[in-house]
Formats: structure tokens, C-alpha cells, sequence
């Protein structure tokens, strides 16, 4: 087996675990909210001006609340659309803007997203958070394999702090990566704050745990 295909057999067995044991979490409204309460007391949320968040679906991370919580503090939210194979962003100002569209995602119709005070630039963000299958402690994050988030990643500014977010029984010990995948800056558990060292490039083996 030549080592692509197995870098894909690898993601695709841990994507299956992963997927498994985040429907299985128990609680999710409760520890979603502990989750949320800790990416909150992050001290680059307390100084972002533009944060960047997901709407969560199905099993993953629930942020709506959190949505509401931020914008009543006064932060330009952006939230990311489906633009072909790209993630797209769209100034949010109320949650109740945004509509179902294809796989049960929750993002702008056309009418708001066409409009060009509307359009966010990834290059305007201080703070993403950002969703995921399985991640580890080591800034390695395993997504649904599309590369959505990796692409728009990849153009953020140097100083644009990545955070994942996630229940703990996503966070494994190793999750694979490739060259394409773009490591964490943090990530954020409802048992811990796991840190990845500033300066450091790939997926390092440091990261510090604060919980």
C-alpha cells in the first residue's frame, strides 16, 4: 500500500471512531456551553475585533447560543458559507438571518450574501474557531476530508489565532496529517485548553495543557 492511500486509511478508520463517539456524548447543550464559556475566557477573544464562528450541526459542538452571547458584545461575527469547493464569509448581524441550504448547514441566502458590505475577507480576522472531526494535543485536526477549512486557512494572516473546538472524546493521541492539513494554535475541550507553543511550525509534539 503506498503511503497516500494509507494516510487515507488511516484518516477514514479515525473519522469513523471519532464520528462515533461525538454522537455517543452524552450532554451535549451542557458541555457545548463549558466548551464555549472557556473559548470565551481566551485573552485573544477578549482583544479580537473579528471572530470568525461556525454554526454547529448534528453532533458537533453546539454554538448558537454563543453566536448570540458574541454578537451582544459588540464583535463583528462572521460566519463561513459553502462557495463552491471554498468557504466564502459573511458578516453576520442576526442569527435568524442565516437559512437551511445543502447538507443541513445553516449560511446566508444569496440576497445577503451578494452583498458587498457583507463579504468578510479571511485577511480581516483575529480569531477563528474552527470545527472538527478529531483532533489531537498536538495541533492536528482531522476534518470531514473536503479541505474546506484547510484552504481558507491556509490565507489568514500569520497573527490570526486558529482554535479548535471540540468534545474531549474527539481529542486522540496522533491524528494524521498530511502537508495540505493545517495545524491549531489551540484547542479548546470542556476538560482543557490545550496550547501549541508560538513560533512553532507543523504538528509538534508540545502542547501544553492549562485544564
Amino acid at each position: 500500500m503506498n503511503p497516500v492511500t494509507e494516510l487515507r486509511r488511516q484518516k477514514a478508520a479515525l473519522r469513523q471512531q471519532a464520528e462515533a463517539a461525538r454522537a455517543n456524548q452524552p450532554a451535549k447543550d451542557e458541555i457545548s456551553r463549558a466548551i464555549c464559556r472557556r473559548f470565551a475566557d481566551l485573552d485573544e477573544f477578549a482583544v479580537a475585533t473579528t471572530v470568525m464562528l461556525y454554526v454547529g450541526i448534528r453532533h458537533e459542538v453546539r454554538t448558537r447560543e454563543f453566536i448570540q452571547s458574541t454578537l451582544a458584545l459588540g464583535k463583528r461575527v462572521v460566519v463561513p458559507y459553502c462557495d463552491g469547493d471554498e468557504l466564502s464569509l459573511f458578516h453576520l448581524h442576526r442569527l435568524d438571518e442565516l437559512v437551511p441550504s445543502v447538507f443541513g448547514l445553516l449560511e446566508p441566502p444569496a440576497e445577503l450574501r451578494d452583498l458587498p458590505a457583507r463579504r468578510i475577507d479571511i485577511l480581516d480576522v483575529d480569531l477563528v474557531m474552527v470545527p472538527g472531526v478529531a483532533f489531537d494535543r498536538q495541533g492536528g485536526r482531522l476534518g470531514h476530508g473536503k479541505g474546506y477549512y484547510d484552504r481558507l486557512l491556509r490565507r489568514a494572516r500569520r497573527d490570526t489565532l486558529r482554535c479548535g473546538v471540540a468534545f474531549e472524546c474527539q481529542v486522540f493521541a496522533t491524528v494524521p496529517m498530511d502537508e495540505h492539513d493545517v495545524p491549531m494554535d489551540r484547542l479548546v475541550t470542556e476538560a482543557a485548553l490545550y496550547v501549541r507553543p508560538s513560533g512553532s511550525t507543523g504538528c509538534i509534539s508540545a502542547f501544553a495543557d492549562f485544564g
